[in-house]
């Protein structure tokens, strides 16, 4: 996860950037309106969303994932499409608020795969 956190820097500040554009300057995360803190959180929470589902449905692995050469897939081997990597990234978002109650499943399970592997019915594969 550490390594995909580079890409993502790089990633929100190109959205930011695109944020200032759009709102005339308006990118302080302690606006006083509410509803821009609010939608500046959902819009880099979407861009990091897209980096995550699109990196699992076009290549099977972000870049962090293809550093430690692993590849996200199906129980039967095939790619993941849209449906799957998006629940995937939500219930693995849902699993890092839980303090990483998800993840450190994966310890413990016979296949190494956490909650949300499970849940979509994936598994990562070394290639």
């Amino acid at each position: 996860m550490l390594y995909d956190l580079f890409p993502l820097i790089g990633l929100w500040i190109v959205a930011a950037i695109l944020w200032v554009l759009v709102f005339h300057g308006i990118y302080d995360p302690q606006h006083p309106e509410p509803l821009l803190r609010a939608l500046l959180s959902l819009w880099l929470l979407a861009v990091t969303a897209a980096y995550f589902v699109v990196s699992w449905m076009r290549v099977g692995a972000t870049i962090g994932m293809r550093a430690w050469k692993l590849r996200l897939v199906r129980d039967d081997g095939s790619r993941v499409d849209a449906r799957t990597a998006t629940l995937r990234f939500v219930l693995a978002l849902v699993s890092l608020v839980l303090l990483g109650c998800g993840f450190w499943y994966a310890c413990f399970d016979a296949g190494r795969r956490t909650w949300h592997d499970r849940v979509c019915r994936t598994r990562m594969v070394r290639f």
